[in-house]
């Protein structure tokens, strides 16, 4: 049917209302009044009433949906009359689909053959029968009325609010996407938010709609004056209460922050829309306009006349008063928003060299030249002339040729000469006694770091060709090279710094700032050090001083915190990568001090659970050189390191054990321990003397103190067999149990001994092959250290904490494990 074909005469129930084109548009939904008004449709002698919804009913949009439909033409004749009548009319039954332009049906046929678009319907009606109670929705086109039946009520009064949504949203459409005049298209977005605001509808759609509108036409409008922004911005204001603003919405109002940061629209509107953002969002990477629009945010913030106290008021807005914040989402969302903003800060200079060479090319100086992009207006600067190195010159250049091999430098006749190094080999002299080095620029392009440029490709070329000669330098593997060696590899980062543009600049103060602030909440830390830990930010800030040394402060922060979780992310996330611990520890790229964050870092790691063979072997293997350092300077912490290592056979050299001694001797300090450590030496030969019991038996209700003084009364080197079960031991006598050579079997049954014990004995008890942690308060931390005792072939871990794949785990890395009791755990 047509519904677009005009019928004779006027609508048949002009008398009692307005056409809807004429009304407000809001005046449908909060009107109250003629109720009794009444009409007639056709010639029909039932009598319908004008129903409202109460204000109290919430309905969902409805999208589609089964109705019955019946189309009652306006009566030209007599005979017309009579054929739509209520005897005669016929109810069909049809899916409508509510599309965004018109009423349409899955079965277009009967009465629904054409859909219906919403530009055609003048009134929409609620309607019920006196005489035979119907539940009808009245749609009012030009020379007809449509009628659709409910099952009920409540489902009549969800399409009619969902026709009427539907409606206007289509001819706010229409209205907003040619404005002629700005006052009047401010007057119907405010409108538009009220009609969002006072809808009966609960759906999402609802207030994302009017947004996505608004969002075109500012899109689609970028011409508009600073004023017309702030109004339009204050006008949508309640329907981004409860709603993320949509993509192009966002980039309109990180335009408004980078124009005006200080309007008061920034603070009095956007505030509650990034505070909305920073809890509830569960994901930038959907939407990454959400973030940018937070980042722009906080610079607008950073822009204002208080600058960062401004900044940090946010902050504590977001982490509430109380101690622990209650919103979950807040920390990694702002962890998300700085590390972005870091990263744009470096960005230009990470697309200028070639979207950033993998650290495998940077190693090799293999980064191919006629690849690369052009270079940035972002710059480096040298911080004062380079001259010739006393000893050696080492020479990266850009050619894709072999890397060249390091060239002598005629030393002073002053200078010392280099102490020999058996590991490295001998170099061939340069041709000329005397290199000439022409000054390098004070200004070098941004795509010239960490691969020193040659002045000429011939000069490159006949240098190469005069150290074909010599041995060819070692070849890289496949395997991605590590970070730190990739940041040290070429002298031109111990002698350039980068120079941040004026914007960039700031923003890298800003979002480092925000990050010194996060490290300051207590609750917040663990989180944070667990997000930092993979060392997420690219390596040309990591070469930036000034980055460093901003984030200095948070690792000070995490080696200052007492709980494990919160110190151990110092260390990298695996083996073979590197974490917090390396960069800035002696030696490494972002270490600017003498080694006191370095002692700090030890200190708090010796202190908790890596007191361990792994971490002082990686120590000495390391940064040996900088403990001994700081050991003849009296720090206690590397004081205690080095008797560690000597305690533990960590150090094979004699050489370097009678350094360390002597390193020890120098101090006060270091010789009280020192001589402290040769005391225990004594007593520990006593004890592994041969001789003594190979069973023994400690009362009930012993303690630590009770095992070392019994140990310490004679020789126990023939012990085998000892029992602690039922006592008061706790994993401080672990320190006396691995004094025991020849133990075998060893009874925990019911004491306190538990992870950090269990990760002692796994060091140093290599030969135990029975293990009893009956009740014992172990956990699967302390239980996996267990992997490393291939000796084990019975264990009781009878109602401990033991889970299933911690259990599994240890089947298959203990082959010789055969008695095993795991009753009255998970992995029962």
């Amino acid at each position: 049917m047509d519904f677009n074909s005009g019928g004779g005469g006027e609508l048949h129930n002009n008398q009692f209302y307005q056409s809807e084109e004429s009304k407000p548009l809001l005046g449908e939904m909060s009107e109250g009044g003629n109720n009794n008004n009444t009409t007639k449709v056709g010639a029909g002698p039932g009598r319908r009433t004008l129903l409202h919804c109460g204000g109290g009913m919430r309905y969902k949009l409805l999208q589609e949906g089964d109705i019955q439909v019946c189309v009652v033409k306006h009566p030209r004749t007599f005979l017309s009359k009579i054929l739509t009548s209520k005897f005669l009319r016929r109810w069909e039954p049809h899916h409508l689909t509510l599309t965004d332009s018109s009423l349409a049906s899955a079965t277009p046929t009967g009465y629904m053959e054409m859909s219906l678009s919403y530009s055609t319907i003048e009134d929409l009606q609620l309607l019920s029968w006196d005489n035979a109670p119907k539940y009808c929705v009245q749609l009012s086109f030009p020379g007809g009325t449509v009628l659709l039946q409910a099952a009920n009520s409540y489902l009549r009064d969800q399409w009619f609010h969902s026709l009427q949504w539907k409606k206007k949203i289509y001819k706010y459409r229409k209205v907003l996407n040619n404005p002629s005049r700005w006052d009047v298209v401010l007057k119907e977005i405010r409108a538009l938010v009220d009609m969002a605001l006072t809808s009966p509808l609960q759906d999402e759609s609802i207030h994302q709609a009017p947004l996505h509108i608004i969002s075109t036409l500012l899109a689609e409008n970028t011409n508009l004056s600073s004023q017309d922004h702030e109004n339009i911005i204050v006008a949508i204001a309640p329907l981004l209460e409860n709603n993320h603003p949509p993509p192009d919405l966002c980039e309109f109002f990180c335009k408004h922050c980078r124009e005006r940061p200080r309007s008061m629209v920034v603070i009095e509107v956007f505030t509650p829309v990034v505070q909305r953002i920073l809890k509830h969002n569960m994901d930038f990477g959907k939407c990454p306009r959400l973030r940018l629009f937070t980042q722009e945010y906080i610079l607008a913030l950073n822009e204002l006349n208080a600058g960062m106290e401004v900044v940090k008021k946010f902050i504590h807005s977001m982490h509430g008063p109380t101690g622990q914040c209650p919103h979950p989402r807040v920390l990694p969302n702002l962890v998300a928003v700085c590390l972005a903003a870091i990263y744009s800060c470096y960005e230009e200079f990470i697309n200028s060299r070639d979207n950033s060479p993998s650290l495998k090319e940077i190693r090799n100086g293999c980064q191919q030249q006629c690849d690369r992009k052009p270079p940035m207006p972002l710059r480096l600067l040298r911080p004062e002339p380079l001259t010739p190195p006393p000893a050696t010159l080492l020479l990266l250049t850009a050619d894709p040729g072999p890397l060249p091999q390091p060239l002598a430098v005629a030393p002073d006749a002053t200078a010392p000469a280099p102490p020999s190094n058996p590991a490295v080999p001998p170099v061939a002299p340069a041709p000329s006694p005397q290199l000439s080095l022409s000054p390098p620029p004070s200004i070098v392009n941004s795509s010239e770091i960490l691969v020193e440029l040659e002045r000429s490709n011939n000069s490159a070329n006949a240098r190469r060709k005069a150290s074909s000669s010599l041995p060819p330098p070692p070849a890289g593997g496949d395997s991605e090279p590590n970070l730190i060696d990739c940041l040290l590899v070429s002298p031109a980062l111990s002698a350039l710094s980068i120079q941040l543009p004026a914007q960039a600049d700031r923003v890298l103060g800003c979002f480092a700032l925000i990050l010194k602030m996060l490290s300051d909440y207590d609750d917040w830390r663990p989180a944070l050090a667990s997000l930092l830990q993979p060392i997420p930010f690219p390596k040309e800030a990591l070469a930036h001083g000034k980055f460093t040394k901003e984030l200095k402060y948070v690792i000070q922060r995490f080696a200052e915190d007492p709980r494990q979780e919160v110190h151990s992310c110092l260390l990298s996330v695996r083996s073979g990568k590197d974490g917090w611990f390396q960069l800035y520890s002696p030696g490494g790229v972002a270490c600017d001090d003498d080694g006191e964050l370095f002692a700090s870092m030890v200190h708090i790691l010796m202190g908790s659970c890596y007191k361990t063979k792994k971490f002082l072997l990686s120590l000495a293997e390391n940064k040996l050189g900088p403990c001994m350092l700081l050991a003849l300077r009296g720090n206690q912490t590397m004081v205690e390191i080095l008797c560690l290592m000597l305690e533990y056979n960590i150090i094979e050299n004699k050489d370097t054990q009678l350094q360390i001694i002597s390193t020890l001797e120098s101090t006060h300090t270091g010789l009280r321990m020192y001589e402290q450590l040769c005391d225990r030496q004594r007593e520990l030969k006593e004890l592994q003397r041969k001789g003594g019991p190979t069973r023994l038996t400690l009362p009930s209700k012993s303690t630590d103190a009770d095992l070392a003084r019994l140990l310490s009364s004679g020789s126990f080197g023939n012990l085998e067999n000892l029992s602690l079960a039922f006592t008061n031991v706790t994993s401080a006598c672990a320190e006396q149990l691995i004094k025991l050579p020849s133990l075998k079997q060893l009874n925990l049954w019911s004491t306190q001994f538990g992870d950090a014990g269990l990760r002692l004995l796994s060091e140093h008890l290599a030969c135990l092959q029975v293990l009893n942690l009956c009740e014992t308060p172990v956990t699967d931390a302390g239980l996996l250290a267990l992997s490393s005792m291939k000796s084990l072939c019975s264990l009781n871990m009878n109602s401990t904490k033991l889970t299933a794949d911690t259990y599994e785990d240890l089947k298959a890395k203990l082959p010789n494990l055969k008695d095993v009791d795991v009753r009255y755990t998970e992995a029962w």
